[in-house]
């Protein structure tokens, strides 16, 4: 057991309210996790792309001592640099997302004030566990993204990310002929962990691969409009 990180996640920021000081309405947040290494900022390049057209977007990456997603996404000209910002947290990424979000709320704020009205910020967690969850009082939803090359056992694995996220994704299903996992049983597990709450697969290689993910998030703006 790691002493850093408890067994039970308590929620310890209520959900924000929708609207701005301002009175106007808020972007929706969503945010992403998973491990390292499993394809979080590539969905979120591929939705910046997808949705781009259609919605205003902006982006917060968190990274412990760099600002490295944030430069590959600047790199790939996904959106405009001043719709792309990082928060360096310095610390374990459960820090900025779950327990103390000041720096990433400030982040949110700085972004709206600066390029608003967003319809939607991604937020994207720095490499984590399958611990990691992000506070209520910072996003609105979250995906946890994993991927075939890191073992088809990780949804049998569980933990908060896999189980209580509002959106699994299985990432990257082009590898598993070639290093041996079972979509088939990635599927399975993944249903008996999390019930209802929907699961997706997807390959970036493929075309229109992050579709579905992208029709989820256009689903989830739709509804905070029409709240």
């Amino acid at each position: 057991m790691h002493l850093d990180h408890p067994t039970t996640f308590p929620q310890r920021h209520t959900h924000s309210s929708p609207v701005r000081s301002d009175g106007s309405r808020r972007a929706l947040r969503i945010g992403l996790g998973g491990p390292v290494g499993s394809g979080k900022t590539a969905t979120v390049a591929a939705l910046c792309r997808a949705l781009r057209e259609e919605l205003s977007i902006a982006v917060i990456t968190n990274d412990i001592y760099t600002r490295e997603d944030a430069e590959h996404l600047l790199r790939e000209a996904v959106l405009p640099p001043e719709r792309i910002t990082a928060v360096e947290t310095g610390a374990c990424p459960h820090t900025a997302i779950r327990d103390d979000i000041s720096a990433n709320l400030e982040a949110v704020e700085d972004l709206e004030d600066a390029v608003g009205p967003l319809d939607l910020v991604l937020v994207e967690s720095g490499g984590d566990n399958l611990t990691a969850t992000f506070s209520r009082g910072l996003v609105d939803a979250q995906m946890f993204v994993i991927d075939v090359a890191g073992g088809d056992d990780i949804p049998r694995k569980g933990g908060p990310g896999v189980t209580g996220s509002d959106l699994l994704v299985v990432n990257k299903t082009d590898l598993a002929p070639h290093v041996g996992s079972d979509l088939d049983a990635m599927a399975r597990d993944a249903a008996e962990q999390r019930g209802e709450l929907p699961v997706v697969f997807q390959s970036l290689r493929s075309e229109d691969g992050v579709k579905t993910v992208a029709d989820w998030v256009r689903e989830r703006i739709a509804a905070w409009i029409a709240a």
